[in-house]
């Protein structure tokens, strides 16, 4: 199985965000330990450093990407997942985009706490808390 972890349930982690940190940790460490392949998209790689670097240091911020991709795998974003975003007829863009990106990837799941953004993904879509009792 893949799944793809959507930016909010990372900086949730890395940025103590409550209620919601514990819950990110645990889906983190389900990445460490399960046979089960996880994603992040280009665009959140990006975005956690950005945000991450403004909130913690450049340094904390590139040390954090590296430690993921020791147990993440990077879903690609180019041109026809960008055009399949802009078509997708969903709410928002980078929700769009992070779906288009899950699909090349194969992914069967989006773990994220914004599940309404998903709607009509036609990805299967789970709230952290959800995918931990389904999968840990």
């Amino acid at each position: 199985m893949n799944v793809l972890l959507d930016t909010n349930v990372v900086l949730d982690f890395v940025l103590d965000r409550q209620p919601f940190a514990k819950a990110a940790e645990l889906v983190l460490e389900t990445a460490k330990c399960r046979p089960i392949q996880f994603y992040l998209s280009a665009t959140t790689i990006t975005d956690l450093f950005y945000i991450t670097a403004k909130a913690k240091g450049k340094t904390f911020s590139l040390e954090l990407i590296r430690d993921l991709l020791e147990f993440v795998e990077v879903a690609a974003v180019d041109k026809t997942v960008i055009l399949d975003a802009l078509h997708s007829g969903l709410p928002d863009f980078e929700d769009a985009v992070q779906t288009g990106a899950a699909k090349k990837a194969a992914v069967s799941v989006i773990v994220t706490r914004n599940e309404a953004d998903f709607v009509g993904a036609e990805i299967e879509v789970c709230h952290p808390d959800e995918f931990l009792r389904r999968y840990r």
